[in-house]
């Protein structure tokens, strides 16, 4: 076969020295190496940048676990109570004098002339009543002191001629002391008959229903023909009138046992009435129980508040603020207490930013701050609503305080 038909058939033609087929293959192995290195470059690159990024994550891995491990705290600083507290407490307003209006005597209502909100004064006259069976009495009773009158002056006649008699040795000295004895019984039932007559007529007296002081009705239970039993306002007998004296005006607040060495008489107080928005009345506790009551643990104080314009009414319901001197003791605030098993404690950050549990000794209540009576020493800094894993050595960092707002 000649050397055109090989180049027609696409056969190489025959290399007697075999040079082009050493060079090819050297092509080939050179590229096969040129190849092989750089899938090696490529592996060693993928190998360095993997074994990069996993440092690199295990790092930030690392870095964002101890960050997210530290506790951010709120921390507050122990003070000393060098300001008065003020100890609100509620109460119920009252007439500084209130009474129950009766009558005296029995019979029917015949008029009256105050209603319900009247102010009235000492000795206005209320209602009226008609008293038919009393006047009656009071007729009887006068009869019977005139009839005994009569009898003191026949026996006293009697007496002046029994004893000119006696001088003539005329009667006995027995007949004479009778006469005498009848002289004084009739003298005593003289007596007796105007001591009836004049209380009868002081029961009569009670017909006209008065003021006894100054103060404002606030209540009228009967009305015009009402049969009207006497009494003083207990058992069967109803009150006529309710009279309360509104200025001033009495407040009673009980007081619990851990304040009432604070409260002294004459202390200035703030009365408050929710409806009365804005506005506050001045008074001044006026007197103390000065015990405390074994059922409730509290003590009964009364503050007298004026009210010259009326604008409180008994009844109501107000808030009591008693401005209490300072006991000196330490106050921390209510949310830094930790109640555990071994009692009251606190949370408390020393200077290596790590907890301290301890225990305390609370004293008043006020609230939002609460008194430590031992337990710490003033200088501490306690962690505020801390978490009930808190354990004593963990290693805390402190919260940044929020910027005021502008």
């Amino acid at each position: 076969m000649s050397q055109e038909r090989h180049s027609q058939l696409g056969i190489h033609p025959l290399d007697p020295d075999g040079q082009g087929e050493l060079l090819k293959r050297r092509q080939i192995v050179k590229r096969t190496k040129i190849i092989t290195v750089v899938v090696l470059l490529l592996l060693a690159a993928g190998a360095v940048r993997t074994v990069v990024s996993r440092s690199v994550n295990a790092r930030e891995l690392e870095t964002g676990t101890a960050e997210r491990a530290k506790q951010y705290v709120k921390t507050a600083q122990v003070k000393s109570t060098d300001a008065g507290q003020t100890l609100s407490l509620p109460g119920t307003l009252q007439g500084f004098v209130q009474s129950p209006i009766s009558a005296r005597a029995g019979g029917y209502l015949k008029r009256w002339y105050k209603d319900i909100g009247s102010r009235v004064n000492k000795g206005d006259l209320l209602a009226e009543l008609d008293t038919p069976e009393i006047d009656q009495q009071l007729s009887q009773a006068v009869a019977a002191r005139q009839q005994a009158a009569s009898s003191l002056e026949l026996a006293k006649s009697t007496v002046d001629r029994w004893e000119a008699l006696r001088k003539k040795d005329a009667v006995s000295q027995q007949e004479l002391d009778e006469r005498r004895s009848g002289f004084s019984q009739a003298r005593s039932n003289l007596a007796a008959a105007d001591a009836n007559v004049e209380r009868l007529r002081q029961v009569e007296g009670f017909k006209r229903i008065v003021a006894p002081f100054s103060g404002v009705i606030t209540r009228r239970n009967v009305d015009v023909g009402d049969l009207i039993d006497p009494g003083a306002g207990g058992g069967s007998a109803r009150a006529l009138f309710v009279l309360s004296q509104t200025d001033p005006l009495r407040v009673y607040v009980n007081v619990p046992q851990a304040y009432a060495q604070l409260v002294r008489q004459g202390q200035k107080v703030v009365v408050t009435q929710a409806e009365l928005r804005g506005q506050s009345f001045t008074g001044q506790v006026a007197r103390t129980a000065a015990s405390i009551d074994a059922a409730t643990r509290t003590m009964q104080v009364e503050i007298a508040l004026p009210n010259p314009d009326g604008a409180l009414m008994p009844g109501a319901f107000v808030q009591a603020a008693l401005p209490l001197k300072p006991s000196g003791a330490l106050v921390i605030p209510t949310d830094a207490l930790l109640f555990r098993r071994d009692g009251t404690m606190v949370a408390v950050v020393d200077d290596k930013l790590k907890v301290r549990l301890q225990t305390v000794q609370i004293g008043r209540n006020y609230g939002q701050t609460v008194e430590v009576l031992n337990g710490i020493k003033g200088n501490e800094r306690l962690i505020l609503n801390p978490s009930d894993s808190v354990a004593e050595g963990d290693e805390v960092a402190l919260a940044a305080e929020p910027k005021a707002k502008s």
